[in-house]
């Protein structure tokens, strides 16, 4: 087999894998970048107002896809980022039945304080990497991320 590197190696990977999710999905982790950011948002609405701002206008469905929550938990909580005046959900374009959530100037300045806030723990973290380590790594995540999201689901 041509792929034997591959597979020999997959547990590795699989392993470093979760390794970044279980430190991307900590609790402290999003508690220490929203009041690095200066925020007081409820740390379950952060990843959703990102979301709304790096994709929107974007339906409750598609965003609860992308996160693996439950519709109706992703739908109350949009409603919570509305009423603070972060988001605003109207009608869909092609059918007003569905309502897509889109950022406000509120919610953008949120989201770039958080920008901010992720830039110094960034710097930190690669602090002691070359630029061409820095560029492979975000050579290779992109190849990563676009194997991926090419995969059948």
């Amino acid at each position: 087999m041509h792929k034997a590197h591959i597979v020999e190696s997959l547990p590795e990977l699989h392993q470093c894998l979760i390794d970044i999710m279980g430190v991307m999905n900590q609790p402290e982790r999003d508690v220490a970048l929203l009041e690095m950011a200066g925020l007081t948002l409820e740390r379950a609405l952060m990843p959703l107002l990102v979301l709304i701002e790096r994709l929107g206008p974007i339906g409750v469905v598609d965003l609860a896809g992308r996160i693996g929550r439950d519709y109706t938990t992703v739908s109350r909580q949009v409603a919570r980022l509305e009423a603070l005046g972060m988001v605003i959900r109207r009608a869909g374009p092609s059918d007003r039945r569905m309502r897509e959530a889109s950022i406000t100037p509120r919610g953008k300045s949120a989201t770039d304080a958080l920008d901010t806030a992720r830039e110094t723990m960034a710097l930190a973290l690669f602090s002691d990497w070359s630029n061409e380590d820095f560029r492979e790594l975000l050579r290779l995540m992109k190849m990563l991320a676009g194997g991926m999201n090419g995969m059948p689901t």
